[in-house]
This record gives C-alpha cells, sequence and structure tokens, in this order.
C-alpha cells in the first residue's frame, strides 16, 4: 500500500508543475486544488485501484512486476480512485450525506459549499491529463480514455435512473422491479467497480483484445450486480459495529434489492405496510420486521450460493489462449463471497 501510495503522490506533483509552471496559475488555485485532491481521493480502502496491480501481476502469472510495469499499473489504478472520488463527490451533494469516510463530506467543509460541483469536475479532469502524460503516444492511450469516457457516462446514467427512480414516489412493482434495478446497479456501480479496473488491467498487460473485454464483461458485470446486492442486503440486516456505518436505505427510500424482492412476494396486506412506512424515519423497524416474515435473509442466501456457482461456470469456462487469465476472476470472487461488510 506504501508503495501504491507513493505513485499517488508522484501524479499530485505532475499537476502541481501543470498548474504552477505550464499555467503559472497563483499558488491559492493550486493549493485548492492539492487539497481537495488529497481530501477526497485519499483515507479509502482503494479496492478499486489496488485491484487494477494485483491483477496486472495474475495476468503476469503471478511473477513480481517490474518498476515500470508497476508504475503503470498504479498509475491507472489511481486514475480509477479519481474517478470514484468525483462520483462520490457529486453523490455527497445530492444525497446530502454531512460525512464521508468518517471526516465532513467535502462539500460540507467550510470554505467549499457549492464549490465542491466544480471541484468534482476538477478530479475528473486531472484523469485525461495523467493518462495523456504517461501513455500518450502509446497504442493503448487511445483505448484507455475512450474506456474512462464511456465508464464515467455509464455511472453518471446509472445516477439519473436511480434518482428519477427514487422521485417516482413510494415502493411498487410497476418502478421497484428486477429489470429496473438491474439496470441501475449495472450502470452505477458494475461497470466502474469491477469491470473498469480489470480492463484496465488487460491493457496494461497487453491482453486486452476483443474476445477477452468481452468474456471479462460477461463475468464482471453480474460479479458487480452480485456486489451490490451484498450492500443491499447488510445495509438492513449487518450488525452496523461490523459494517462500519448505519444502514439508511428503508430511510431514503431507496430502490434497493431487498425492497424489489419484498414486493415480489408480498400479499396486498404486507404491500400497503411496506408502502406506507417505506422511506420513513419511523416506519424502518416496521419494514425490517416484514422483510424477516417475507424470509428475506434466506432468499438473500440463496441467491448469494446460485450466483456465486454461476460465476465459477463462467470463470471455468474462461479462455486463456489470448492472455487473459482465470485468477484474475477467481480473486476477486475470493474477496467479495460471503463478505460481512
Amino acid at each position: 500500500m506504501q508503495e501504491f501510495e507513493a505513485v499517488f503522490h508522484q501524479l499530485v506533483a505532475d499537476l502541481r508543475v501543470l498548474c504552477l509552471d505550464e499555467y503559472q496559475l497563483p499558488t491559492r488555485v493550486w493549493d485548492r486544488y492539492e487539497k481537495c485532491l488529497n481530501y477526497n481521493t485519499l483515507g479509502g480502502k482503494c479496492n478499486r485501484g489496488l485491484s487494477v496491480v494485483d491483477s496486472v501481476q495474475l495476468l503476469r502469472d503471478g511473477r513480481a512486476l517490474t518498476p515500470a510495469e508497476f508504475f503503470d499499473a498504479a498509475v491507472l489504478g489511481w486514475l480509477v480512485e479519481l474517478l470514484q472520488a468525483t462520483m462520490l463527490v457529486l453523490d455527497d451533494i445530492m444525497d446530502e450525506s454531512p460525512t464521508r469516510r468518517g471526516k465532513p463530506s467535502w462539500y460540507r467543509v467550510p470554505e467549499v459549499g457549492m464549490a465542491a460541483v466544480n471541484d468534482a469536475t476538477l478530479l475528473e479532469s486531472a484523469i485525461y491529463m495523467l493518462l495523456k502524460k504517461y501513455f500518450g503516444g502509446r497504442e493503448i492511450y487511445l483505448p484507455l480514455v475512450e474506456l474512462f469516457h464511456e465508464t464515467a457516462l455509464q455511472i453518471e446514467l446509472g445516477q439519473a435512473f436511480d434518482m428519477l427512480t427514487a422521485d417516482e414516489g413510494g415502493p411498487d412493482r410497476a418502478t421497484f422491479n428486477p429489470t429496473t434495478y438491474s439496470q441501475i446497479v449495472t450502470y452505477k456501480t458494475a461497470y466502474y467497480s469491477f469491470y473498469l479496473p480489470i480492463a484496465l488491467a488487460l491493457y496494461a498487460a497487453d491482453a486486452a483484445t476483443p474476445a477477452n473485454l468481452v468474456a471479462a464483461r460477461a463475468i464482471l458485470v453480474p460479479m458487480g450486480e452480485y456486489f451490490q446486492i451484498q450492500d443491499d442486503y447488510l445495509d438492513c440486516f449487518a450488525d452496523p459495529t461490523v459494517l462500519g456505518k448505519i444502514g439508511t436505505d428503508i430511510v431514503d427510500g431507496k430502490c434497493s434489492w431487498l425492497v424489489v424482492q419484498a414486493l415480489q412476494r408480498a400479499s396486498t396486506d404486507q404491500t400497503r405496510l411496506l408502502v406506507e412506512n417505506y422511506g420513513r424515519a419511523d416506519g424502518e423497524s416496521s419494514v425490517k420486521a416484514l422483510y424477516t416474515e417475507l424470509g428475506l435473509e434466506e432468499v438473500y442466501r440463496k441467491f448469494e450460493e446460485e450466483r456465486s456457482a454461476e460465476l465459477r461456470e463462467r470463470i471455468a469456462a474462461l479462455d486463456e489462449s489470448q492472455g487473459s487469465r482465470k485468477s484474475v476472476f477467481e480473486e476477486l470472487l475470493r474477496k467479495i463471497y460471503r463478505r460481512q461488510k
């Protein structure tokens, strides 16, 4: 982690040179940009960024990476983290979240406020300047730029769909249905959390053939959906001291996997109870009791075993002849299978 974090500091130094030397901006502009970069990009688990580095090593059949190979993979990993930081800054504004990673959300920092919207665009723009610096002129440069552009659009469309669904009123089968849920989580979560890091690793390891990318997507999108369903389940049923946060999906009226499953199974009276209590702070205990009554914990456990078995089958069938490796996908699945937080 220390070696990985050192690369981030190099990227910040690159942006400093750009702002102060090339653009000759006042120091106070750079100071604000630097604070934004450090505040919003550091402090997380860096799972997405580190998975780029780990996956490149697995694609190199587990051998130690050369310093140049590690640096390229780490740069791409930090660019994923910058994209994540961009979306979290905006997400916290839209959700009016007071905290993020145990400290005030960026827009809640006294001197920031709604200027956080512009700061989010600064975080995203850094991605493309750094891609140009380290990959410009290389064969993979244009595919990398296009991959980041497309992934950003996918997240934004997923966020739009999520907000539109929440704005359509209380839960009902017409809006909170399996198709809607699957589309929201595919675009809002699965592509950038699972497909993007592995696609970047394939490019860095010279293994990003069309066939490998298609095969990766076929495994990683349903794996990303599985990950989000785990999140939804843990938001309701996990011990907050283990999870590290208090779940808010019920109170916030989110289109979560649990409410979708409840609506598929509820009687008329149970549906009425759900509609009356979902999205209300004083209705959370009634909704949780209904979830228990409907046996959703067992429904989830059955889903988890079925989805993980399907993923293992897809991984076992992966063609490794063009440089992809089953171990990349096995390791990702190992990390999330039956996770408790």
